[in-house]
């Protein structure tokens, strides 16, 4: 049951989540701290295939599949965030995911573990980039519910 209006609904964006006005608008961009810039622009480019958008006073800057953005520099000491080398939890959606680890590899990326099929249904594998960062690839056997 929704509860109606609360305070500061009214300063928020269109879109409704379970009857509610959502604060979120869309994923605008995922950061990560890494230790070599150049390093991170080479696997990010040319191994991951991503369209780089910027690349100048320390920051790196990638577009992404479905709109969002990657950004990255090296963190100063006492920036806030995850360190470089301590990120995990991203998946990048793949249409097969043995070929895509193949493919990884032919260009040298660092191929932690998969493909592998989950007694759920979707088929992972794990890439650390230079830095020590870890994302998943995913291929699923059925789509998501739509948003």
């Amino acid at each position: 049951m929704d509860p109606g209006p609360r305070a500061g609904d009214s300063d928020l964006p269109p879109a409704r989540a379970r009857g509610r006005m959502s604060i979120v608008r869309e994923l605008d961009c995922i950061t990560l701290h890494v230790t070599d810039l150049e390093a991170s622009r080479r696997f990010y480019r040319d191994v991951m295939g991503f369209r780089e958008l910027v690349f100048a006073q320390g920051l790196l800057v990638f577009a992404l599949p479905g709109g969002a953005r990657l950004s990255m520099h090296v963190q100063e000491p006492g920036e806030p965030g995850r360190p470089a080398g301590t990120v995990s939890g991203l998946m990048f959606g793949v249409d097969d995911c043995a070929k895509a680890v193949e493919a990884l590899r032919g260009r040298g990326a660092d191929v932690l573990e998969g493909p592998w099929k989950a007694p759920w249904g979707p088929t992972y594998a794990t890439v650390a980039d230079p830095s020590g960062n870890e994302f998943l690839l995913i291929e699923r056997d059925r789509p998501l519910p739509a948003p």
